[in-house]
């Protein structure tokens, strides 16, 4: 067990940090024990104003800044990261709960994903357009939108931030996050990182408060030019309306409920490893995670009974203890929340194989939990359980496999295993998904864009696609007098 002390979290404006203007805060709980693991500052309206004007100004210092200039603060924060990655992964397990083990592998994938997109903050290009005469310049110029507003959760307290700073950063905008109340020293040590590297003031800022009231006072203000958030469908359609009105840029990475298509030629071996470590990652709390396992029918029982024994094995406790392998939900929600689905799923007929069940009675612990031949109109088939229950369901022919998948709304990430090209062609051209991962798990490289279609949003947080929504297109044609 470790012996970091974790810290209450202050606001970041202006570069400095600072407790809200009304002196207000929130506890922070650690979930494995159900106790207060410290204080982070609640914001209102007087330091958001604070932040809007510092961002504003930020962003007047950081666009006229060389791309190169921007490039190499952006790798100084993600060398400070990778120094303290200890320190911050022990903060994110005791706020959010997962394995240490995870937390370190957030800390070192935060740091790769600044770095990506600081030597793609270099390759904003325009572009000269030929002309229809010799006498004038043609060109096509990228400039940064502005101030963005961004909306992070809690599931992944770095990850979830970096994608949406580094994007700004790296095309000159500056930002105002607001990261969650319920894991706030994790984002806090990142945007530390971004200030102690030498990030001018103001391109940085980062708020905790109540999130419909930021939400709605940031969104619509005149200085907010663009806004990203992830998070919940129904939230996002919210937010994303209320920036429709405003006539505001939106990037919307929301739920998903992602099938895993396990065909009759698949390696059940390979499926159950790499699905099952997917499906228990964090709890389950992950937007990408697989829920809806849909199995050839030939296949079925053995690829069960393997699942059920890989998820049996796997050792529950509190993320901070040697050789855990889940560690509890976030917070007692999800709990709640965990039962519904299982006492639905019995409700509608299904099978509890294994699981299903809360833990002792200290912290957020529950069973990884299977449960087999589940309904259609089972909610775990229909909505999204973020949570450690997979429910699995027979078909025939691949068609009903994909016919199923697309089903639902959502359409954020798909898995599928087959030895067959021509089944993979298929799925990969049929299955209506953002993104789809055929014989191996979720693999989210910050080279590769990251979102969702339908329901599950709009844009990317990834790839060279992240930086377009923060970049306006700017016609110039000049003629020579």
């Amino acid at each position: 067990m470790t012996t970091i002390a974790y810290p209450n979290t202050q606001l970041l404006i202006d570069n400095q940090w600072c407790d809200a203007a009304s002196g207000k805060t929130l506890a922070v709980i650690n979930p494995s024990s159900g106790s207060e693991a410290g204080r982070v500052a609640h914001a209102d309206k007087v330091d958001l104003d604070r932040a809007l004007a510092a961002a504003q100004k930020g962003f007047t210092t950081w666009r006229n800044m060389t791309a190169l200039e921007r490039s190499d603060l952006m790798r100084k924060a993600a060398a400070l990261l990778r120094e303290r990655a200890d320190k911050i992964a022990t903060y994110m397990t005791i706020e959010q709960g997962k394995p240490l083990g995870e937390a370190k592998v957030e800390v070192a994938s935060t740091a790769q994903i600044i770095e990506w997109f600081a030597e793609e903050s270099r390759r904003v290009y325009g572009r000269i357009v030929p002309a229809r005469a010799m006498n004038i310049t043609a060109m096509v110029l990228k400039e940064p939108v502005g101030v963005v507003a961004a909306f992070t959760p809690w599931n992944f307290p770095m990850n979830q931030v970096v994608r949406k700073v580094s994007a700004a950063l790296a095309t000159g905008c500056s930002i105002i996050v607001k990261a969650p109340e319920e894991t706030p020293a994790s984002p806090a040590e990142l945007i530390r990182a971004f200030v102690d590297a030498g990030v001018p003031p103001g391109v940085v800022q980062l708020v905790f408060g109540n999130p419909a009231e930021i939400s709605s006072y940031l969104i619509p203000h005149p200085i907010v030019r663009k806004i990203t958030f992830t998070g919940s469908t129904p939230v996002g359609k919210t937010l994303a309306a209320m920036a429709g009105q405003h006539m505001k840029r939106a990037t919307m990475e929301l739920g998903g409920h992602a099938p895993v298509i396990v065909a009759e030629d698949a390696d059940i071996a390979l499926a159950v490893k790499a699905a099952g470590s997917a499906k228990f990652r964090n709890a389950g709390q992950v937007c990408i995670a697989p829920t809806r396992f849909l199995v050839a029918n030939k296949i079925k029982g053995e690829f069960t009974e393997a699942f059920v024994k890989m998820s049996e094995a796997l050792k529950v406790g509190d993320g901070l203890t040697q050789g855990t392998q889940m560690g509890p939900l976030a917070n007692a929600r999800r709990l709640d929340a965990m039962a519904k689905v299982v006492a639905d799923a019995k409700t509608k007929g299904a099978k509890i194989v294994t699981g299903g069940e809360r833990i002792g009675n200290a912290g957020n612990f529950f069973t990884p939990t299977v449960v087999a031949d589940v309904p259609l109109d089972a909610s775990l088939f229909n909505d999204e359980p973020f949570g450690p229950i997979a429910g699995i369901r027979g078909f025939d022919t691949i068609e009903e496999a994909i016919t199923e998948a697309n089903r639902l709304a959502f359409g954020l990430s798909a898995y599928a295993f087959t030895k067959s090209i021509k089944t993979a062609h298929m799925l990969s051209h049929n299955v209506e998904t953002g993104m789809l991962w055929i014989n191996q798990p979720a693999v989210a490289v910050p080279e590769m864009p990251f979102g969702g279609v339908k329901d599950s949003g709009y844009g990317s947080e990834g790839g060279p696609e992240a930086l377009e929504a923060y970049l306006n297109t700017k016609t110039v044609s000049i003629t020579n007098v």
